[in-house]
């Protein structure tokens, strides 16, 4: 019989074979065990929580495609049902065969470990249980900082004994089969995948419940040490670990030795799969971009920035948008055609479902990288810069129409006729500011670049005449017209040019101000839905790993205008497709639209729509870094512009692209404007007498601009 201390010696030494992995010298463990361990494990916590584990997120399209996918750790996480047998059995039989016999320590395992290691002088062999195991990889899944990491791989006693009672604690609460299933969702299996379903994508391109015996094995052996037996990286240390797996299931019966041999006569038979983590590789990658932009602003996802990044990034959301890639390939294709990426401009389209605001398509020239000097760029210039970090560029004469709209609410007849002549001088006094906002003041003189003369709503706007829309804007007051365009989604921030250019200002209606295709898009959507405004949204839908929907993002509509002046609108609109200047652009439907061209030569616009998707296409002069310059005399798209102009560069953009979407929208009709005076009296036949009396402006005054004039034009 051995004595106290002989009992003390073999269970002393069986505990540092169980705490330590067999690297604790042996007489630190009789040392440790006789005096603290009876004392100490009591102390210990007894339960291990096990959160949810990180899982990657996808992003899918309208049709439920997926577009992107974003993690921190590659893993979806899978039941044990949807795990193959094979890929079971062989871990169970190379890492811990007596698994479903032991609780949460085998001694028997344990025994055989310490005993082969004493006779090699050597860890050759472990003795953690699976549930061990699972401990470990739980501590270091669940650790947020380097300090806390390290204290799970530290080599103490405390921290392998804290091990040991947490595995306790896991076959107490916890069945055999829920252990596992943790297991093969939490262990790394090299090369960027967490889990056995990420793993068996990466590797094979199968799912974890179509793992044959071959993939079976090589996942199996990866458990050990996935970087030093990575297939991709080692693939004959692979084979021979693979061979090792195979060889210990036929020992244990697991399978046949015959089919072991038959399956060692082969080679891995990888096809493996790129970890794609992110926008970069996306199939819509400025649209993905978007949509991770507008969700981390939303407070409803997490307290702050790094909650909102941790649930994006680790919560295996499925995150629903709205981009069609039907209508995302053709905006591509169009913008690529017409402006190539190391030109020194910036092709953009966006395209918006009116009456939803839904984001079918954002698409711009240069892509999504790294490398300025072949074009790349992480700047997302379609979107509105909260979104994008570009300031966005002027847009022409595409202001005009909110100038037109505001006109027809305030009860000015279509048939109102102005006589246009070129140049003109306007007093800005003569411009009403909004209520409580102090007068302008000064001269500024605008010139026609299109055509002059008497002019109606109709003519004046299909032919883009400066004077007459300055003239409009005269009677309008400049109030009206810039509170409609915020009211229609452009996000105007700056009215006063406290941060650069004032934004409401005399010279409104001819687009100096910044804006992006996306805010433009929303904007004449509205004019599309009959005057009903609708936020433009790239999501619909969050649901979590499990399918249970989190949250939703319905539409947010607004009646902005009425339904008879935004019929009026796309009326007058019609022209400038249907034989006005971009005509080449008509579409098998109903169109409307307007150019947009500033006299600076910067930027060019087309926007347009139809009565079920609007869109924005714009060409702007831009070096690597985004700064705005000259479209004249630069080379865009394999061809020196000269004269840029909206109809003629932004234009074909919208229309190449439209001609491929329009395929499959519905042909719905315009309403026809009857109830507007001087709805149908396309051409001013003759001069109609002025109001008999203006705005009168407040009585002070801000100092304006003298001579911003006429930077917009057709």
């Amino acid at each position: 019989m051995l004595s106290h201390l002989g009992v003390m010696v073999v269970v002393s030494a069986i505990l540092g074979v169980v705490v330590s992995g067999l690297a604790i010298p042996f007489a630190g463990v009789l040392g440790f065990a006789a005096t603290n361990t009876a004392d100490g494990i009591d102390n210990l916590p007894q339960e291990l929580e096990t959160e949810q584990l990180s899982q990657k997120t996808t992003i899918v399209d309208v049709n439920g495609n997926t577009i992107a996918s974003i993690f921190d750790e590659n893993r979806v996480t899978v039941s044990l049902n949807q795990i193959n047998r094979r890929m079971v059995k062989a871990l169970v039989s190379i890492e811990d065969y007596r698994f479903y016999e032991h609780g949460a320590l085998d001694f028997k395992g344990t025994m055989r470990a310490f005993f082969t290691n004493a006779a090699a002088s050597g860890v050759v062999q472990g003795g953690s249980t699976l549930s061990q195991q699972l401990v470990k990889q739980t501590l270091l899944s669940q650790a947020s900082t380097p300090e806390e990491k390290a204290a799970v791989t530290d080599d103490t006693y405390a921290r392998k004994l804290k091990e040991l009672r947490y595995a306790i604690a896991l076959e107490n609460r916890h069945s055999k089969d829920w252990i596992l299933e943790r297991y093969l969702n939490i262990v790394y299996f090299g090369d960027g995948a967490y889990g056995v379903q990420a793993a068996a994508k990466h590797y094979f391109n199968v799912n974890a419940k179509k793992l044959n015996l071959n993939q079976a094995a090589i996942l199996a052996g990866l458990v050990q040490n996935p970087s030093a037996f990575d297939p991709t990286d080692y693939p004959d240390r692979a084979l021979t670990r693979r061979n090792v797996v195979l060889d210990r299931m036929a020992e244990l019966g697991v399978i046949p030795q015959a089919k072991a041999d038959q399956v060692k006569d082969r080679g891995l038979a990888l096809d493996t799969q790129p970890s794609n983590n992110g926008c970069v590789n996306s199939s819509a990658p400025f649209f993905c971009a978007y949509v991770l932009e507008y969700l981390r602003k939303d407070p409803q996802l997490g307290n702050n920035l790094e909650e909102r990044n941790r649930l994006l990034f680790s919560g295996g959301l499925t995150i629903k948008t709205t981009v069609d890639m039907t209508a995302q390939t053709a905006a591509d294709a169009s913008v690529a055609a017409r402006v190539y990426r190391n030109d020194r401009a910036i092709g953009a389209l966006a395209m918006v479902e009116p009456g939803t605001g839904e984001v079918r398509a954002v698409a711009q020239s240069r892509p999504m990288g790294r490398d300025k000097d072949d074009g790349y760029t992480f700047l997302n210039y379609i979107v509105p810069s909260q979104y994008g970090d570009s300031n966005g560029f002027q847009a022409g004469s595409t202001f005009k129409p909110f100038v037109l709209a505001a006109a027809l609410e305030q009860g000015i007849p279509l048939n109102r006729t102005y006589n246009s002549t070129t140049p003109m001088t306007f007093d800005q006094a003569d411009f009403a500011n909004c209520p409580g906002e102090p007068a302008f003041a000064g001269t500024f003189e605008t010139k026609n670049s299109t055509t002059s003369g008497y002019k109606n709503l109709y003519d004046g706007t299909r032919e883009s005449v400066n004077t007459f829309y300055v003239q409009l804007e005269r009677d309008t007051g400049v109030c009206k017209p810039f509170e409609l365009a915020k009211a229609m989604g452009v996000q105007l921030t700056d009215p006063k040019g406290k941060r650069g250019e004032p934004e409401r200002i005399p010279i409104f209606t001819l687009g100096v101000a910044d804006v992006s295709p996306l805010e433009m898009a929303e904007a004449y959507a509205t004019f599309a839905a009959r005057g009903l405004h609708c936020e433009a949204r790239p999501v619909t839908q969050i649901a979590d790993a499990g399918g249970n929907v989190l949250k939703t993002y319905p539409k947010k509509c607004e009646q902005v205008m009425q339904q008879s002046t935004a019929d009026a609108v796309s009326d007058v609109l019609r022209g400038v497709i249907e034989g006005g200047f971009a005509s080449a652009q008509a579409l098998d439907q109903p169109a409307a639209g307007k150019t947009g061209t500033t006299s600076s030569g910067k930027s060019v616009w087309f926007v347009g729509y139809t009565p079920n998707m609007a869109a924005a296409a714009m060409i702007a002069g831009a070096n690597e870094f985004g700064t705005p310059t000259t479209l004249e005399n630069v080379s865009v798209g394999g061809s020196i512009i000269y004269g840029a102009s909206g109809s003629g560069d932004a234009a074909p953009i919208w229309g190449n692209a439209m001609k491929v979407v329009d395929d499959s929208l519905e042909n719905v009709p315009f309403v026809y404007p009857s109830t507007v005076v001087g709805a149908g009296q396309e051409r001013a036949s003759a001069p109609t007498p002025p109001p008999s009396s203006s705005p009168s402006p407040p009585p002070s005054n801000n100092g304006g601009n003298n001579n911003n004039g006429g930077r917009g034009r057709g």
